[in-house]
Formats: C-alpha cells, sequence, structure tokens
C-alpha cells in the first residue's frame, strides 16, 4: 500500500482552547522545503522543513516555504445543533475539553444536507471525532464554505434520552470509498470492565445515523484506520498493557514502569467491499522472527516482565531490521 499526505489540514491548539487551523500555500509557487521527496498531494510542493522543532516546550510552529497558517475552527465555537452538555465544538458545557482529533478532509459533489432544511452547506468539509471520554465523545462536521457562525459546524452525534452518546476517545478516522461512508475508531478498551472500543461507521448525508460495527469488527482500542484499493480495512490498537519495573533485574525495584506489548494491527476483508454490515474476515498480523512466531507474553508470575524486555521486542524495534508477517 503507497503512502500518501490524504490533507494539507492539521490540528492544533489555540488561545481560544482545542481548535483546527488549515495548513495552506499558493502551489504556483516554488518551495526550498526540505523534507526528502514527499510531496503534498498532487503538487510539486514538499511538506518538510530544514530545522524542526526539538521537542522541548511549546515553540512557535515553524512552516514549510511558502505556507501559511489560517484559523478555521476554535474550541469557543459555537455548535448549530448543540445536544445536552455537547454545545461548543472543544468544550462541553460543563468546561471538561473534548480534544477535536484526527481531521478527514472531503470535498463532496453535492450538499449533505444539515438540521437547517433548504439551508446550503456547501461542499468542502472537516470531520473529526473528540477524543473525551464519559460516554461523551462526539462526531462534528465543519462545513468550510459556510461564514455564518450558526452554521459553520454541526454536531453529528447528539446524545440519547439518557444525555449521553455512549461514545469514548474517538480518535482515528477516514473516508471509505467503496461504502461512501466515514468510518471513526474509539480509543477506548474496558470501561467498568466492559468492552467499549471498536468502530463507529457515520452516513456522509443528513439525517446522518452513526452506527457501531462492534459485531463484525469487534471491540479492541483502535487509534486508526484506514481501506487499502481493494476495499480491505486496516485498524492499528494502541492498548496501554499491564505496567512493569523498567529494571529488568528486579521486577519490584521501582514505580516507573513500562508497558507489556499489548496491541496488534489488524486487517479486515469484507465480505462485501460496499456494505461493511455483511461481515467479514478478521485478522491480526503475525510477525516472525528468526523463523519463530512473535507471541503476546502475559505479565504473571512466571513472566514478570511480560514481553517488555524480550530478544524479540528488541529486534522488532532495532531500526533498519525487517521481519516477515503473514
Amino acid at each position: 500500500m503507497n503512502l500518501r499526505l490524504p490533507t494539507v489540514l492539521t490540528a492544533t491548539k489555540v488561545a481560544a482552547g482545542f481548535g483546527v487551523v488549515a495548513l495552506t500555500a499558493a502551489l504556483s509557487a516554488p518551495t526550498l522545503s526540505f523534507s526528502a521527496e514527499i510531496k503534498v498531494l498532487d503538487t510539486n510542493l514538499k511538506g518538510g522543513v530544514p530545522t524542526a522543532n526539538a521537542a522541548v516546550d511549546s515553540p512557535d510552529n515553524v512552516l514549510p516555504k511558502e505556507f501559511t497558517l489560517d484559523l478555521i475552527a476554535a474550541g469557543i465555537d459555537p455548535l448549530e445543533n448543540p445536544s445536552g452538555v455537547i454545545t461548543k465544538f472543544g468544550f462541553l458545557s460543563t468546561g471538561t475539553r473534548t480534544e477535536p482529533d484526527e481531521n478527514t478532509y472531503l470535498v463532496l459533489d453535492h450538499n449533505p444536507g444539515g438540521p437547517t432544511a433548504g439551508y446550503d452547506y456547501g461542499r468542502h468539509f472537516l470531520f473529526q471525532g473528540h477524543e473525551n471520554s464519559g460516554e461523551l465523545a462526539y462526531i462534528t462536521r465543519i462545513n468550510l464554505d459556510v461564514s455564518n457562525p450558526d452554521h459553520r459546524i454541526t454536531l453529528l452525534t447528539p446524545v440519547g434520552q439518557d444525555g449521553l452518546t455512549h461514545f469514548n476517545s474517538i480518535d482515528g478516522s477516514t473516508w471509505n470509498p467503496f461504502t461512501k461512508t466515514l468510518l471513526f475508531t474509539q480509543e477506548t478498551g474496558l470501561i467498568q470492565g466492559v468492552p467499549r472500543g471498536g468502530v463507529i461507521e457515520v452516513p456522509v448525508d443528513w439525517l446522518s445515523t452513526p452506527h457501531t460495527l462492534y459485531g463484525i469488527l469487534g471491540h479492541g482500542a483502535y487509534e486508526g484506520i484506514h481501506p487499502d484499493g481493494d476495499g480491505n480495512l486496516y485498524l492499528a490498537e494502541d492498548a496501554s498493557g499491564t505496567g512493569v519495573s523498567i529494571n529488568p533485574n528486579d521486577s519490584t525495584a521501582t514505580t516507573k514502569t513500562a508497558h507489556n506489548p499489548n496491541s496488534f494491527v489488524y486487517r479486515f476483508l469484507p465480505y462485501d467491499r460496499t456494505d461493511l454490515s455483511k461481515g467479514g474476515k478478521l485478522q491480526a498480523l503475525q510477525v516472525w522472527i528468526d523463523g519463530q512466531q512473535v507471541q503476546f507474553v502475559t505479565v504473571d508470575p512466571t513472566h514478570p516482565f511480560g514481553d517488555v524486555f524480550s530478544q524479540n521486542q528488541l529486534k522488532l524495534h532495532t531500526l533498519g531490521t525487517s521481519w516477515p508477517t503473514r
């Protein structure tokens, strides 16, 4: 699968709270940016900078040559159709930050509609899930062609009669061109002993009726999701494993911990790539090192460190190595 930069839009924090800014450039202008041969979309623009910021404090953004930042939305911006405590783009009415996360940019060939019948919401949109918890995570759509703040940001997942969405930690998002729906992942594990992570499918047209795919793709702390050219889905899990001592010679030496490897990369082969509800086969990526399968190791009295300090993990994470998978 070839990797391409899906959009020139990026998320950041702004003074008014969590917000979204657009990274734009004059496509006809030359650029002197540095990063390898990574191009922005189908242009000749390169997306890197000669010297990136060090991971210290909160320095100003360093932009590639010919790029500028334009504010798209701020955390305090109102939602067109508030629901319960979900009233603003980046905050609940309780003051809780919602952390608008990964953005998916779509250009549609029609007006998808919205809460206000007959209103033209445009053709350019930015969709994002919110990574807050408490059964109150939600999904929004920024209507990029709309300047009227009363219709600028649309809520796609209103609360139910109990005042909750029953979604948590919505992280990854993608467009599935085969189903013509958006897919969002919930990066959460157990809540009060009940599995809650999984995938949400959202139709692009209003009245949007989001629904979960728990019975199809199962429960997992999925962080990322993306289809390939054949309609198969790839999912990356981010479930924190059991914490163990960072001293490999003493399992009780320190309270500072490393986490046992506990996440997988999955591939879903749908029976019908145009309709995920028809089911399919979910596979977990299997890595082989020196002719042996890399297997999950439980943290227990026999294995107090799980697989944290194993040679397999060292080899797997050594720069420049390559291992067969199936």
